[in-house]
């Protein structure tokens, strides 16, 4: 039923409205506020800078005063041991003494193809092996295991002090570096040694790896039930999503025997219970200045965004085109809309002034404590105005970089195919002496056909044509030389239309006859393509040129503000993340949203819910075992809860465990409130959302009816 607002109410409702853009107005020039918030009251927060903890550093006292739980040297160990990197971006863990190790599904899932057999669809239906002979070698998987940590900060700074120029600076950092990783590799020949920068270079860790080549596939949810509800519910809470995957780590044709696992907790995760993610968290910016992160809210952050939304919305009809049954082509959809959550909400986050005035609070009081003592002033205080200038520099040739790199993510093939053409042109135009002779004849031939791809899928790539030209016209603006040459002033598909009818390598056969002119006039053609490479080249080469060396200079000046942290606040602020081992601690808890409460866990209950009341469509859709549950399997168990621990992206698949170092979840995403957490962690609403460990006991065995797995998580080693 329609409300109505009585006369009365209303004239109030206008007088307040007016009053308060009159006092708006008055008081515009005296303070800026935000919804009422005075702006120059906002304070940083104790943990804006986060809670990823390394292991060289535990905050022992901390853990002591806010949990009553002081971790041991042997907890540590274990933890450590018991935790992996899986591949090159995911977490993982070891959950058996047999090597089973524990991961997300998305983190697997796009490997799942390559031990998939013939009449096969692994994401469609997921997959368990019944036995150890079932179980398949993952072609590309590795686990690294954390073993040695050494601080090699004094060797590195010591080097770089010695020289006076940036680029001398990293020279001898990098040699450096790499003399460190070849003689702890020599004296440790079973592992693998990398050197990370922490604080951005105030320290150096040398870490010594353990790497497990022979990763076979135990177990894998189909895609629907781990992913339930795709990209709308990616990144919110509450969630419904299995998103979970085993495979066991082999040494010498057998499983691993390793002393160093996490037991299984069956009861989980309790409300308001201390709790710890151990996982490596890919990247974060937190020490970046308000100038370094204006910049990617201003310039970086549209351009990509934009891109992203029309890459998203022609892989969605794609989807749809064939009601969802691809699973392959969906697996892809997901990963552009991750992609594209991400960054629009990470966005959203900066373009939030309270959020903002948080970090410039965090920004002044750090610099009134380096101004504040004379030796840390002239070493450090010139820092934040070099980076602003560098900045502001960069900012002008920001779109033509963008517009110009032809990032292959969302760059369409026929600009591929130009690339090649005119660098096979460029060999080819030189002195006939100068040409190899595997440019000659039949094998030149070769060459030239294999240009042109042979699944090259037409209707796609028009398609992404046209977010191409989309963007060159909102990146670069219709006035620019490159546009209008271009696209003579068209937009959208009638610019398709026009760029494809004027070009001549539109098909092989095409491609091929293009190759019967001199190679000079290919190189200057007037098909568009063609003219785009070649007059680009030159200028993004020296783009990017520009942006190295910017790079190279910021990074030096980052690595002062590092060192500045680190002698100002100490290691009460944890490192940036680097993609290495870290301990974040926080507690089971929900949080105040949309006008209610989201609750602490999920069941399963809600699967179904959601399953009927989108009748049953994409992205909501659920394989049959949905419609014919079992008897024993308990729909009121917890599948997914939430907890305030900080994560990012890289720690997808950590363990999350107890005091006891048991498993009660598996870390797989955080909610839209923890998007802007690359620059800031909050701990009013940033959630972790892992699934539980109850939940996934219950579907394994009882949805799935793999009593084998099962049983050996149970009894953290395979049963007979």
């Amino acid at each position: 039923m329609k409300r109505r607002t009585s006369p009365v109410l209303k004239q109030l409702f206008l007088t307040i409205l007016f009053a308060t853009v009159v006092l708006t107005a008055q008081n515009k020039e005296q303070k800026q506020t935000f919804f009422g918030v005075d702006l120059d009251t906002v304070k940083a927060q104790e943990f804006d800078m986060g809670k990823m903890w390394t292991f060289e550093n535990p905050p022992l006292k901390y853990f002591e005063k806010e949990y009553g739980f002081v971790p041991t040297e042997e907890w540590l160990n274990k933890v450590r041991k018991s935790a992996l990197k899986f591949a090159t971006w995911c977490s993982a863990s070891f959950v058996s003494e047999d090597g089973l190790v524990m991961t997300n599904h998305h983190c697997g899932r796009e490997n799942l193809a390559t031990v998939q057999k013939e009449g096969e669809n692994l994401l469609r239906d997921g997959f368990f092996a019944p036995s150890l002979e079932d179980e398949r070698i993952m072609p590309g998987i590795h686990v690294d295991q954390l073993l040695i940590i050494e601080d090699v900060t004094d060797e590195i700074q010591k080097v770089m002090n010695s020289v006076n120029t940036s680029e001398e600076k990293i020279i001898k950092r990098d040699e450096k570096i790499a003399e460190i990783e070849k003689r702890f590799k020599e004296k440790h020949e079973e592992l693998i040694f990398s050197v990370t920068s922490l604080y951005n270079g105030g320290k150096y860790s040398l870490y010594g790896y353990k790497r497990y080549n022979d990763v076979r596939l135990v177990f894998a949810p189909d895609l629907r039930t781990a992913k339930l509800g795709g990209d709308y519910d990616n990144f919110t809470y509450p969630r419904y999503g299995l998103d979970c995957m085993f495979f066991r780590v082999y040494s010498d044709g057998k499983p691993l025997k390793t002393d160093y696992y996490f037991k299984w907790s069956e009861k989980g995760a309790i409300e308001d219970e201390a709790i710890f993610v151990v996982g490596n968290p890919g990247r974060t910016n937190r020490l970046n200045t308000i100038s370094q992160i204006e910049y990617l809210r201003d310039v970086q952050y549209p351009m990509l965004v934009g891109v992203l939304k029309e890459l998203y919305d022609v892989y969605y009809k794609m989807v749809m085109k064939n009601n969802a049954e691809d699973f392959i082509l969906v697996s892809r959809l997901y990963s552009i809309g991750n992609s594209l959550k991400v960054y629009d909400g990470t966005l959203k986050g900066l373009n939030d002034p309270v959020l903002m005035a948080r970090k410039k609070d965090f920004e002044n009081s750090f610099r009134k404590s380096v101004e504040a003592n004379s030796e840390l002033k002239e070493q450090y205080a010139h820092i934040w105005n070099e980076i602003s200038k560098s900045r502001e520099e960069a900012a002008t040739f920001a779109n033509e970089l963008f517009a110009f790199n032809l990032n292959p993510f969302y760059t369409s093939e026929y600009f591929t195919i130009a690339r090649k053409i005119v660098s096979l042109a460029e060999k080819l135009n030189q002195p006939e002496e100068k040409i190899t002779d595997d440019l000659k004849g039949e094998k030149l031939d070769s060459e030239i056909a294999k240009i042109f791809p042979d699944n090259f899928d037409a209707e796609l790539q028009k398609s992404i044509l046209e977010i191409n030209v989309n963007m060159l016209n909102r990146v670069l603006g219709d006035e620019h030389e490159i546009v209008k040459k271009l696209l003579k002033g068209k937009r959208g598909k009638e610019a398709v239309d026009y760029i494809l009818n004027k070009s001549v390598i539109t098909s092989k056969d095409d491609l091929v006859a293009l190759f019967k002119n001199a190679p000079a006039e290919i190189l200057n053609s007037e098909d568009p393509f063609i003219y785009f490479i070649v007059k680009t080249k030159t200028k993004i080469s020296n783009l990017r040129k520009e942006a190295h060396e910017r790079a190279d200079k910021e990074s030096l000046l980052n690595q002062l503000l590092g060192k500045a942290l680190f002698e100002v606040y100490g290691d009460l602020i944890p490192p940036d993340a680097t993609f290495t081992l870290r301990l974040a601690d926080g507690i089971v808890k929900g949080y105040n949203y949309n006008g209610t409460v989201a609750p602490t866990k999920t069941t399963f209950h809600g699967v179904l819910d959601r399953y009927y009341s989108f009748d049953k469509k994409f992205p909501f859709n659920l394989p049959d075992r949905w419609e014919d549950l079992p008897e024993d399997f308990d729909l009121s168990k917890p599948l997914n809860f939430i907890s305030t621990n900080d994560i990012v992206g890289g720690n997808s698949g950590s363990p999350v465990i107890n005091k006891n170092a048991e498993i009660v979840g598996l870390a797989f995403d955080g909610n839209i409130e923890s998007l802007p957490s690359n620059f800031i962690y909050t701990t009013e609403a940033n959630r972790t959302v892992s699934v539980h460990s109850a939940g996934m006991m219950e579907a394994i065995k009882h949805l799935y009816n793999a009593e084998r797995l099962a049983a050996e998580l149970k009894n953290g080693k395979i049963s007979d």
